[in-house]
């Protein structure tokens, strides 16, 4: 029998266009890609493709470092625009986390358990679940990175959520409700380049700004805290309002609590996650899973960038239908194949 309910799983058909226009011809391009869904941790990938124009010379997928899907292409036509395609159909089964049934270690419990498995002694990684290289990722998850700044301004930032014996759940929640509230979500106020002591100065932001705040606030007190990318359903619930930061690449905070794993938390709606997010990859901050990043060769300065983001529901039997398809259209590419 299910430990899920019917309501706990959402299919969606994923497409993610993003299209740059340059003022003069581009001889080459070269780029990465992190734009196709993790599978696991309550998702399931049944089909997922990147299309690229003009037609790439050369493409390539491996998953890096932090186990993201990672795509690397090359395009040497002259084009004047660039436009890459992902579209994926994915199942996601997840439940939202909620602070009562989270493990109560406290915060600086959790903080010396983390310290100890940075350290050589990691004998106590068994009795937390965790080995081998999820023991790693912990101890990285922990040190500083370049779009997260550990700075005067954010621990006088953090200090208040963190009182003696508060539970780490309870510390994540309130820092959640905190940015939420303290906060102005503001479009376009912020860039990459934006540093978290003007995101604080300001006290505006976007998504990626309030996930690397809640992570810096994290590292600051010795937890371990990363950056994840994705995207939430566009179309709210009925009688519920519009999410903020929809239609377009989303970004939120997941931290480590000792016995209950990596919990995911979105500051920027002030709540933890569930099956109206997809994930696509995590990694220190935002540098880490940008969606597409690369360089071109060109005489002109500058270009424009167009991005859509369309995530759709899908029923069950839609699912089926798309994975036939895909099982068809395999095996005719198989029977090609061996005809050759």
């Amino acid at each position: 029998m299910s430990k899920y309910r019917e309501e706990d799983v959402r299919h969606y058909r994923l497409a993610h266009r993003t299209t740059y226009t340059y003022p003069e011809p581009v001889t080459a391009s070269y780029g990465r890609a992190v734009m196709l869904p993790r599978e696991g941790g309550g998702q399931q990938v049944h089909t997922s493709a990147l299309h690229i124009s003009p037609h790439v010379r050369h493409s390539s997928e491996f998953k890096d470092y932090h186990g993201n899907r990672s795509s690397y292409f090359m395009v040497d036509t002259e084009h004047t625009e660039l436009e890459v395609l992902a579209e994926s159909v994915v199942t996601v089964t997840r439940r939202r986390a909620s602070v009562e049934r989270m493990p109560m270690i406290s915060w600086s419990q959790a903080s010396e358990v983390t310290h100890t498995l940075g350290s050589p002694h990691r004998g106590e990684a068994a009795a937390h679940g965790i080995g081998g290289r999820a023991v790693i990722a912990v101890a990285e998850a922990t040190l500083g990175s370049p779009m997260v700044e550990v700075s005067e301004q954010v621990r006088d930032f953090a200090a208040p959520s963190f009182g003696p014996g508060t539970p780490l759940a309870e510390v994540v929640a309130d820092l959640s409700r905190r940015i939420h509230t303290e906060l102005e979500y503001a479009s376009g106020s912020t860039t990459i380049d934006t540093r978290l002591a003007e995101v604080l100065e300001r006290r505006q932001g976007v998504c990626q700004d309030f996930a690397h705040l809640l992570i810096a606030c994290m590292r600051s007190m010795g937890l371990a805290a990363r950056y994840v990318s994705g995207y939430i359903e566009t179309n709210p619930p009925p009688g519920r309002p519009k999410l903020r930061g929809v239609d377009a690449s989303h970004a939120w905070a997941s931290v480590w609590i000792p016995g209950g794993g990596w919990v995911h938390i979105d500051p920027t709606n002030d709540q933890f996650i569930d099956n109206r997010y997809v994930v696509l990859g995590w990694g220190r901050d935002y540098m880490d899973v940008s969606p597409l990043r690369g360089v071109v060769f060109t005489e002109g300065a500058g270009s424009s960038l167009k991005v859509g983001v369309d995530l759709l529901e899908l029923t069950a039997e839609e699912v089926e239908e798309v994975r036939a398809s895909h099982r068809g259209a395999s095996a005719q590419r198989a029977g090609q194949r061996s005809r050759r």
